[in-house]
């Protein structure tokens, strides 16, 4: 296993790290999410093939996925060997307004329930899920300094926000002499390639490390969506119709032109195409989602695949740098309401 550092620390991650929003049943109603012993199976074989980064999120199931995530690591006995990482901001209430957003209150109330939520004393990583721009960002980044400093949480990072947004909190921690986020993830594959404008130039100059999540664009890189065709069974697309906007007919046209050269390099569209992200400059880790265990064997295989220049050249050639044919790089990206 290829080991990378994580931004400017002398962390080190594998460069698939195993997400699991599928670990619960909020997320995926229909079809079921991954059950809680599968899962627990699927976290054991990602630490056995090297992988030592997990990622989750205090909102996948309002909690279940950290519980499960949690369980699952208690068990393998492996907490010390993982960097963990989970996130804060989506709701955690339909009731009350103040739980959800990137305030202190929430932020500190939301850190102490996803500890006790994963059986941990610190969260190696705690990451923003998205920008609130209504909110200015130094109140974060104190209530975040405060949980470093109490050893609550060791590194902090980001999720979608815009090279500008990252940039200016990076300004905001100088200036206040305050931790700095050290990561951000950002929606990155084939077929949305905007963060090659400005994400990836920004994050390599000031030493960012990029954990791209949906790597295979929510499905549509794995081969299962064809043209004209009835989407499967139980798929994502069929469990949330609104994202059928990201199902455009470029999505085919890139896919059917990968799929001859990828049947002659060998494996499968989806290992082509996360070895695609991972090669990609400034990329650190890869975040899958595998509901299952076989999905997570399939992801694997991702690992042992080269991607050559030729491979590059083709993917440029249907897809080119900073361009996209399908939305995915899409949040609160405006400008903040906040005037210094």
């Amino acid at each position: 296993m290829e080991y990378r550092l994580l931004g400017r620390t002398g962390l080190k991650v594998s460069p698939l790290c195993l997400g699991t929003l599928t670990f619960g049943t909020r997320v995926f109603p229909i079809g079921g999410g991954t059950p809680p012993e599968e899962a627990y199976r699927m976290v054991a074989r990602a630490l056995d093939t090297g992988i030592n980064f997990v990622d989750t999120a205090n909102v996948y199931s309002r909690g279940i996925s950290e519980e499960v995530t949690g369980e699952a690591l208690k068990r393998l006995g492996q907490r010390d060997r993982v960097i963990l990482a989970t996130k804060v901001h989506g709701a955690m209430a339909d009731d009350d307004p103040n739980m959800q957003g990137t305030s202190r209150r929430h932020v500190m109330e939301q850190c102490h329930a996803s500890l006790r939520r994963l059986q941990t004393d610190y969260i190696d990583l705690y990451q923003l899920h998205r920008p609130q721009t209504h909110l200015p960002i130094d109140e974060t980044l104190r209530a975040l300094d405060d949980l470093i400093r109490d050893g609550k949480v060791r590194y902090i990072g980001t999720s979608t926000y815009a090279a500008w947004q990252l940039l200016e909190s990076l300004w905001v921690a100088k200036e206040y002499g305050l931790n700095r986020f050290i990561s951000e993830q950002p929606p990155y594959h084939i077929l949305d390639r905007r963060i090659e404008r400005e994400l990836v130039p920004m994050s390599l100059t000031y030493g960012v490390g990029l954990l791209p999540w949906s790597p295979l664009a929510g499905g549509l890189l794995t081969g299962k969506y064809r043209r004209n065709e009835e989407l499967p069974a139980g798929s994502r697309y069929t469990r949330h119709p609104a994202r059928h906007t990201r199902m455009v007919d470029d999505v085919f046209r890139v896919t059917e032109g990968l799929e001859g050269h990828v049947r002659q390099k060998g494996g499968t569209m989806a290992q082509f195409a996360l070895a695609w992200v991972m090669h990609q400059p400034g990329i650190t880790s890869a975040i899958i989602g595998p509901r299952t265990f076989e999905q997570l064997e399939d992801n694997l295989g991702a690992l042992d695949v080269d991607i050559t220049p030729e491979d590059c050249q083709l993917v440029d050639t249907l897809v080119p740098p900073g361009t996209m044919v399908s939305p995915f790089y899409e949040a609160d990206f405006g400008p903040s309401v906040f005037r210094w």
